[in-house]
């Protein structure tokens, strides 16, 4: 169902995006026009940029602007586009100031373009469906590959094609990377190429998804100013870029986004996605009504980490139910059967919201949650630790990223000697955290796509998926050599 769900909705997003609205002739800027906001292009996607409507604006480019645009002393506009090749050319005709949208930086764009510094790096591979035979070989392939015009992959295969002179592609205008990762988990498609992080993403949700064979390395990720600008912006990009380095804002962002969907597993992946649909109905209104402020996606995701949405898991420890309560933690949130689902979520989101609130308030909020949900897993006093080990190794004991980092320490007797508790499972409490991150993180999108499908009609159902097949017949074959 949800497969189905994510094919429909990106082709009904094409059939409904109209142009851009962009500013008239005479609101471009020149290098003399003083600049009253910050107009910066993007491209929609879980890591670049999304607006929902519990969330708000997020990803790690929006929030990378909306940084520099506080910089700067200006209000942000973000614009998003759904297709490149306007992207690019609304930067050329100086209707953005800025392209922010996980760009990768090629010979050509180096050529159209003035590119700011790096925000990070990724690899360009090459991804087909679970179940087809796993590709060896670039040059021989048993079916097509399409990637998105204007994207860095179309460099990527014309610099393999010089050694291969017979590889040839599709491309197609209107699908970006989560689009042709729906027609390729669809079997719609054969292959596509994809930046790794855009994949790592994209596998919460379509885990038939499967890298294959590596075609480029270490790519850099820029932000892309006009040719014609002049430096005074450039010159503001790298001193903002240089403080924010220095201060972590990177890093953190880089472990915010992509730190917890480096492990992948298939198997338990689609598991969960199968409870999404056929368990979670029955407790979803417990996990809202219980959350109160608190995010219930976030409950509900820690509940499916503990015990698979199963009332009545048990564990040879001795903690039981929805939320795998021990039993002095069960009557310090007043459950008197920890067995009882509805009992069970609401002692559990009362014993998270109480770890949320003790904890120290140098943390930021942004970041209070994973520390409570380590605690949940291995106890306050052990998160303390490592809080006071970081400090001590001239990291950050108030980040999530530092923190992370030193809690598998706490297993090796050189350090747990150092502390008040001793030894723990920290590394137990880092998969912990990241596995309800990418639980919670599925959960939102699937109630995104659920909420937009409340909007479809039948017609525009079947005026979708037609769309989609058209789109594909227009796609352009390179030329060979």
């Amino acid at each position: 169902m949800i497969k189905k769900l994510f094919v429909i909705l990106f082709a009904v997003t094409l059939l409904a995006c109209q142009p851009v609205e962009t500013p008239q002739s005479e609101d471009v800027i020149s290098p003399v026009t003083k600049r009253t906001e910050l107009r910066v292009g993007t491209l929609y996607g879980p890591q670049i940029y999304l607006n929902s409507e519990e969330l708000g604006e997020s990803g790690f480019d929006f929030e990378m602007a909306n940084k520099f645009a506080d910089y700067l002393g200006l209000p942000l506009q973000m614009v998003p586009f759904t297709n490149r090749k306007q992207l690019f050319q609304s930067l050329k005709e100086g209707k953005i100031d800025i392209i922010a949208a996980g760009i990768a930086k090629t010979p050509s764009r180096s050529q159209q373009f003035k590119l700011g510094p790096t925000m990070y790096k990724v690899n360009q591979v090459l991804v087909y469906k679970e179940g087809t035979p796993e590709p060896k070989d670039i040059a021989s392939l048993p079916g097509e590959i399409t990637v998105a015009s204007h994207s860095s992959s179309v460099h990527t295969l014309t610099q393999l094609q010089k050694n291969h002179p017979d590889l040839a592609w599709n491309q197609v205008n209107e699908q970006d990377y989560d689009d042709l990762f729906a027609l390729v988990a669809n079997g719609d498609i054969n292959y596509t190429i994809s930046d790794s992080n855009s994949l790592l993403i994209n596998q919460r949700f379509l885990p038939e998804l499967r890298a294959g064979m590596i075609l480029e390395e270490k790519l850099e990720v820029v932000w892309l100013l006009p040719a014609d600008e002049s430096d005074r912006l450039m010159s503001k990009l790298l001193a903002f870029w240089h403080k924010e380095k220095r201060a972590g804002t990177l890093e953190h962002l880089n472990e915010k986004y992509f730190g917890h969907v480096k492990r992948f597993d298939y198997v338990d992946t689609r598991a969960f996605i199968r409870a999404i649909d056929n368990v979670l109905p029955e407790y979803r209104s417990m996990f809202e009504q219980y959350a109160g402020d608190f995010d219930w996606r976030k409950l509900a995701a820690t509940s499916y980490q503990e015990s698979h949405w199963n009332p009545s898991a048990r564990s040879p420890t001795g903690v039981r139910g929805m939320m795998m309560l021990t039993r002095p933690t069960a009557e310090y949130v007043g459950v008197n059967d920890r067995l009882d689902a509805e009992q069970s979520i609401r002692g559990g989101a009362i014993y998270l919201k109480d770890m949320i609130d003790r904890l120290p308030e140098s943390i930021p909020d942004s970041q209070r949650i994973w520390f409570a949900l380590a605690s949940y897993n291995i106890g306050m006093g052990h998160v303390e630790d490592a809080r006071k080990l970081t400090q001590s190794m001239g990291m950050d004991p108030s980040s999530w990223r530092d923190v992370k980092k030193v809690l598998p320490l706490l297993q090796q007797s050189k350090y747990y000697k150092q502390t008040r508790y001793g030894y723990a499972r920290g590394s137990e409490a880092v998969h912990y955290v990241d596995s309800i991150r990418r639980y919670y993180d599925t959960l939102v999108w699937v109630d995104n796509q659920s909420k937009q499908m409340e909007t479809l009609t039948p017609e525009n159902e079947a005026e979708a998926v037609a769309e989609v097949n058209n789109n594909l017949t227009k796609s352009t074959l390179p030329p060979k050599g």
